[in-house]
């Protein structure tokens, strides 16, 4: 596997992942950063990858137990050398989420998973159409799973997009992870939101709420001085 290295967080942390194939971009951080996360809290990540979720997310709150399950036998192992090149103490292993080879509780799982239609054009590369592509149930069958470890009152977050939503928040209402809440990801003010966070609640009955969200870019097409705090500086989101 032909790796590249970058950095996490401003340089706080180093970040190897393969060359070709699914590559990180900055979802992961935004993820991180909306898990309400405290010091010795268990936490859970399906389709962890080479690791940038959990490791900016342990990063940022000490004590943290974190967890991480990879299809991926090749991307479990890197993700695991990424996170104890940084000296954080996090577990990845190779298995499917559908299937999760551990058990809980956790007071917190999450999910970049596989968004993209599935008649969406294909990726010539295996490794990326298997990231990206959610195949048929994929939304209902990674809640279920993720919802099955987490104690009474453990929240459940996603990454998806906008177009992703319905399926999405009803698959958390079949988990039992209700209360949800949409924080949506703007591009730049006034545009319509590509990506949105959402979050359950395990045994959560309340109504479904937007929240305000972030805007991510100003005009000229930097970030945001309140993107740049999450995305450089580990700042927390207010979600």
């Amino acid at each position: 596997m032909e790796l590249t290295h970058g950095h996490l967080l401003g340089g706080r942390l180093s970040y190897a992942q393969p060359r070709q194939g699914f590559r990180s971009g900055i979802e992961p951080v935004l993820l991180a950063a909306s898990i309400p996360a405290r010091p010795g809290d268990h936490v859970l990540e399906g389709g962890a990858g080479a690791g940038a979720a959990l490791m900016c997310l342990t990063a940022r709150v000490d004590g943290v137990r974190g967890v991480g399950v990879e299809r991926d036998p090749a991307l479990a192992a890197l993700a695991g050398m990424n996170a104890s090149g940084n000296g954080l103490a996090i577990a990845y292993i190779a298995g499917l989420v559908e299937k999760l080879p551990v058990r809980g509780p956790f007071e917190h799982a999450f999910s970049n998973p596989p968004f993209h239609a599935a008649s969406g054009t294909q990726s010539a590369l295996p490794a990326r159409e298997a990231a990206k592509r959610a195949a048929g149930g994929l939304f209902g069958d990674w809640a279920r799973a993720l919802a099955s470890t987490l104690e009474r009152r453990g929240t459940l977050t996603f990454v998806a997009t906008a177009a992703a939503l319905p399926a999405c928040v009803a698959a958390f209402e079949e988990a039992e992870c209700g209360s949800v809440a949409l924080f949506p990801l703007w591009p730049r003010e006034g545009e319509a939101a590509k990506l949105v966070l959402l979050r359950g609640v395990k045994g959560g009955k309340g109504p479904c709420r937007v929240l305000p969200g972030l805007t991510l870019h100003e005009r000229g097409g930097r970030f945001t001085p309140e993107a740049e705090s999450v995305l450089r500086h580990g700042a927390a989101l207010a979600f």
